[in-house]
């Protein structure tokens, strides 16, 4: 017998079983049957409600692992190694993401973390008569040399003592904040370069490694000064970096150089942005750079919108979708974005779905033992994509921790002042509580839902 013919039989097997009481078909899911726009969708990153007790519990996770493994006590004359670095600028990161964490949730364990690790570093510091090259992390407190040692401690160290006047670290922060002012290499416009890996070399990164300091120092000193010369400098290296065919920055700029690189690195258009906004949060409304700073995080944003993965990850090299998703830069994103709404910058209701679907992306990548996967390890200057694209990714990469636990703190603050539904199986975001208990739903005048029938 042929397949045609098995075919033929089978078909007149079933007719005859239902003709003779057998059990009927089930009834076919289609149009008239079924309201498949509600079907749910096979979504590889967490899509739908999302909840401040969830976001909440991902923070905690992260912070146990972060404080179990990064000790503050001295072992064999030196500071205890631990898994990461305490004098580290991508800690000078976690210090500051701590301290907000903080004051949007209540939870005082972050800020004690911040006191405990940064007041025991001075502690130390003061007593310490040993070799500094036996120790590089009191070497990095006692005698920083580079803004990179200095920068983004410098300001998490100026936040943490105006938080808590019981810490006695104005020596150290003095020492950092030297070297904010004299070890970096200045163009003639103020905009800070390295001789490496060529001269007079501009890198995005250092818009955070330096900026935010200065604009905290404005407070910390009462020198307003800083404020407007970090201004001035993030101008300057906007006029350098930004690019305005693709409204994102490039990692690397050669001063006077005929042609320049446009490597869209992820990371570093996060630093770009991260800086802006803290810029932003210290600049007066009527600030003359205030406007143009505001205009350029608000496009960046825009375009960053629109280069978001279909699973809520940035890619490493922004504009270049085959490279590899990148959690570090995601989850600076997620932060700024919800930042930029919390501030009243950016539309909450076409921006609230982005940074929600970056956080649910970045909380897909923190695992059990509250470790980040996904994040790529330190990464130079490079004038090819090959480079980027092959950078390794590692869980003990600092860089992915503050930037975490940044991000679900900032969105706690956006789900207690925003009204996130699914409305027709989207994530919609209302400033208005529309008080909706159906699946899809219309809003009357006063901003409240009504049903829609199908």
């Amino acid at each position: 017998m042929n397949k045609s013919a098995i075919i033929a039989v089978a078909a007149l097997t079933l007719c005859s079983c239902v003709r003779q009481g057998g059990s009927a078909p089930k009834e076919e899911i289609n149009d008239s049957t079924t309201p498949l726009h509600l079907l749910k969708a096979d979504y590889k990153t967490p899509y739908g409600a999302l909840s401040v007790d969830s976001v909440k519990a991902d923070i905690d996770r992260v912070f146990a692992y972060i404080s179990e493994v990064t000790p503050a006590k001295m072992t064999d004359g030196k500071v205890n190694q631990g898994t990461y670095r305490l004098t580290s600028y991508e800690w000078g990161v976690m210090y500051d993401a701590l301290l907000d964490a903080t004051a949007i949730t209540g939870d005082q364990k972050y800020a004690d973390y911040v006191s405990d690790r940064i007041g025991f570093l001075a502690r130390e510091a003061e007593a310490y008569k040993g070799d500094l090259k036996e120790d590089g992390q009191m070497r990095q407190v006692k005698n920083p040399l580079t803004l990179d040692d200095a920068g983004a401690m410098a300001g998490a160290w100026m936040r943490a003592a105006m938080a808590d006047s019981c810490l006695e670290v104005d020596s150290v922060i003095e020492r950092y904040w030297h070297i904010v002012e004299t070890a970096p290499v200045h163009l003639p416009d103020g905009v800070i370069a390295r001789n490496r890996p060529h001269y007079e070399a501009v890198w995005l990164d250092d818009m955070f490694m330096a900026l935010p300091a200065m604009a905290v120092r404005g407070e910390y000193a009462n020198d307003p000064r800083q404020l407007d010369s970090a201004a001035d400098i993030a101008v300057g290296f906007i006029k350098r970096m930004w690019m305005p065919g693709k409204n994102i920055f490039r990692h690397g700029y050669i001063e006077g150089a005929s042609h320049q690189p446009s490597m869209a690195w992820g990371r570093a258009n996060g630093w770009a942005i991260l800086t802006l906004s803290q810029l932003l949060d210290y600049l007066p409304t009527d600030h003359p750079r205030r406007a143009e700073l505001l205009g350029i995080f608000q496009k960046h944003a825009s375009s960053l919108a629109d280069l978001q993965g279909i699973d809520g990850f940035w890619h490493q090299l922004l504009d270049r979708p085959e490279t590899y998703e990148e959690t570090s830069a995601t989850a600076i994103f997620a932060y700024s974005i919800a930042h930029g709404i919390n501030q009243g910058w950016l539309d909450p209701v076409t921006f609230g779905p982005v940074a929600q679907l970056a956080w649910e992306a970045v909380s897909s990548k923190i695992n059990d033992r509250g470790e980040v996967e996904g994040v790529c390890v330190g990464t130079g200057m490079g004038f090819d994509p090959a480079y980027y694209a092959y950078r390794p990714v590692s869980v003990k990469a600092a860089h992915g921790y503050g930037p975490t636990i940044w991000a679900g703190a900032e969105m706690i603050r956006l789900l207690n002042t925003q009204y996130p539904y699914m409305n027709d199986s989207a994530i919609h975001y209302y400033t208005v509580d529309p008080e909706a208990d159906v699946p899809l739903f219309s809003l009357d005048s006063n901003g409240k839902a009504t049903e829609v029938l199908h």
